[in-house]
């Protein structure tokens, strides 16, 4: 008689399912949020400070700036307007640019050090 009780908990114990492999980090919406987490940290935040600071430097344009466009034409600020900027790029030729096809900004004050 106690070969029956124990064949029957052995019996139990053999059919559970074993735990998956690797644990909780095994588990696929685990993964799949860190690498989300990791996306947002690597590329996504990264870029968006690069906004930011994009558009604060061309917020606080003046005249007489060291300037590049996207277009990689230097020139100095001579104007600046609510959308664009006037850009003296030689003596007596002056080109009109959106403020977005500015990508660098040397301040006047910088620029001649």
């Amino acid at each position: 008689m106690t070969q029956i009780p124990f064949l029957f908990a052995t019996s139990l114990l053999a059919e559970t399912p074993p735990p998956p492999p690797g644990g909780l980090l095994g588990s696929p919406f685990v993964m799949m949020g860190l690498m989300v987490v990791m996306f947002y940290f690597l590329l996504i935040r990264p870029q968006q400070r690069q906004r930011k600071e994009q558009a604060a430097r061309i917020a606080a344009l003046q005249n007489g700036d060291k300037v590049v466009t996207s277009a990689g034409i230097h020139g100095l600020v001579h104007n600046v307007r609510d959308h664009t900027v006037m850009v003296k790029v030689a003596e007596g030729t002056m080109i009109e640019f959106d403020k977005l096809a500015i990508t660098a900004v040397h301040k006047k004050d910088t620029a001649s050090k």
